[in-house]
């Protein structure tokens, strides 16, 4: 959850961002402070909000960089800042724990697709023909890991370096659905949040979101 400095901060940032989308990018500035409005729009949608609050929010952050905002009693609408920022999230975690069911079950639903008791589905996409992992083996993989909608959160393919890691200091998904593979192979991981990041979330994974990610398992280091 917020605090309220932090909230103060997010959206002054993003009024920021609201003036300069109306001009066209000049520098590479321009397309630094556009990238971190998209960032800190991640934690805004959470709040799910309608048209009409948006604009209240656009208006608000205005004024206040004009240095006309309608001053309003901090200890009155902080406490209100928090409670509909905690019922929001609260809302948005319960939604996505109904979507996130459906999407598991059709993952699991997929030709070749496996269930194991933790409710992992697991895909090969690859056979290896190497070593294979334990739970507590370290290991170097490539990797995409996807959201529900097909958002990549993050990736290894991107940043062009493989991952090297122990399967004992990952989420429990990746535990136990790496120790499957073998060297050389690859498959599709589908996690559901009790063993992915579960009713937090992290980062730009929303709470309860179910997770799906490509790995191939390049090396099992030890």
């Amino acid at each position: 959850m917020f605090n309220l400095n932090l909230q103060k901060y997010l959206l002054i940032l993003t009024s920021s961002l609201l003036v300069m989308t109306t001009q066209a990018a000049a520098s590479e500035d321009d397309k630094t402070f556009y990238f971190l409005g998209t960032a800190i729009s991640e934690n805004l949608k959470t709040l799910n909000l309608s048209e009409s609050e948006a604009e209240q929010l656009v208006a608000g952050l205005t004024d206040a960089l004009a240095g006309e905002a309608e001053e309003l009693d901090k200890s009155v609408y902080g406490p209100k800042v928090q409670a509909m920022t905690q019922a929001r999230m609260q809302a948005a975690a319960e939604r996505e724990m109904q979507v996130a069911q459906a999407y598991i079950d059709e993952m699991a639903a997929e030709k070749g697709a496996t269930q194991t008791d933790s409710g992992l589905v697991y895909l090969e996409i690859q056979a290896g023909d190497g070593a294979q992992p334990t739970a507590a083996s370290q290991v170097r993989a490539h990797y995409k890991g996807t959201l529900r909608d097909g958002s990549v959160f993050d990736s290894s393919y991107q940043r062009g370096e493989p991952l090297t890691i122990g399967l004992n200091q990952v989420i429990p998904c990746w535990t136990e659905g790496i120790a499957l593979m073998k060297e050389g192979g690859k498959a599709k991981l589908t996690c559901p949040s009790n063993i992915a990041y579960g009713p937090s979330g992290q980062g730009g994974i929303p709470p309860n979101a179910a997770l799906t990610f490509e790995v191939e398992l390049i090396e099992v280091v030890q």
